[in-house]
């Protein structure tokens, strides 16, 4: 398949897990990517795929990074058709009354402000060419246990998506997400969160796990594939008619 040959495509959180397989995908279906990531596995992952592409480390919690990664991307290709918000998870699971006051702030921080930031940063790009493709990554968990502060900063991962589609439809420019359930993936080479686990939180872990599958009319994890065969699907052209949806990737869990 060809079906993103000649197009620009921004893959944030591209080093590792979802974004990785979205951008190896991509790349097989003829896209010119822009690979972003905080590490610099990223620059292993350019030399993997070994075509026309661009890797670049940023710390997306700023603005600034923010700003910078899209005016380099259309400095070095001209345009920028497709962005793919990915940076985000889970840094600590556990029940909300456990949550310090800084975490709770950190998690909203790298799951919601990325995604808020790159939107901001893109836009102007995209509606200047009159054309352009978003997708967020969201999560089932916006109705979970024990994940209350990624919870609500995936819900506002959502609201911006509806918001931002009413905002753009008219001028060329779709913004959809998707809401991944529970994904079977290697074990991240760098974790989100590095300590180690008490004997209390791998309980509050597993509670996450049992809920997840208890959840899913399938009784299963989804694969890296399945995920990324929805965010695809939402970047291309087959998608052309849909714009201000949350499509849950969850075995049948809604979130």
């Amino acid at each position: 398949m060809n079906r993103f040959h000649e197009k620009v495509a921004l893959i944030t959180g591209a080093a590792q897990g979802i974004g990785r397989r979205v951008a190896e995908r991509m790349a097989e279906q003829g896209a010119r990517l822009i690979l972003v990531d905080r590490s610099e596995l990223v620059f292993e992952l350019q030399q993997q795929l070994g075509q026309d592409s661009l890797a670049l480390t940023a710390d997306l919690e700023q603005y600034t990074e923010c700003s910078r990664v899209m005016q380099a991307a259309v400095e070095r290709f001209g345009r920028l058709d497709i962005l793919i918000n990915n940076v985000g998870g889970t840094i600590w699971a556990k029940p909300f009354e456990h949550y310090e006051p800084s975490q709770i702030e950190a998690e909203v921080r790298r799951s919601l402000f990325p995604t808020l930031w790159c939107c901001h940063a893109a836009l102007p790009f995209m509606l200047e060419q009159g054309s352009g493709a978003i997708v967020n990554v969201s999560s089932i968990a916006t109705r979970s246990v024990n994940r209350v502060p990624y919870g609500a900063a995936k819900g506002g991962v959502n609201a911006l998506t509806a918001c931002l589609a009413f905002e753009t439809a008219g001028r060329g420019v779709r913004v959809n997400a998707t809401a991944p359930g529970g994904t079977e993936a290697p074990p991240r080479v760098i974790p989100r969160n590095s300590a180690e686990q008490s004997a209390e939180e791998k309980v509050w872990y597993q509670q996450i796990v049992d809920q997840t599958l208890d959840s899913s009319l399938m009784k299963r994890y989804g694969t890296l594939d399945e995920q990324a065969s929805a965010i695809l699907f939402l970047a291309s052209d087959d998608a052309s008619y849909i714009t201000g949806m949350v499509m849950p990737v969850g075995g049948g869990d809604q979130g």
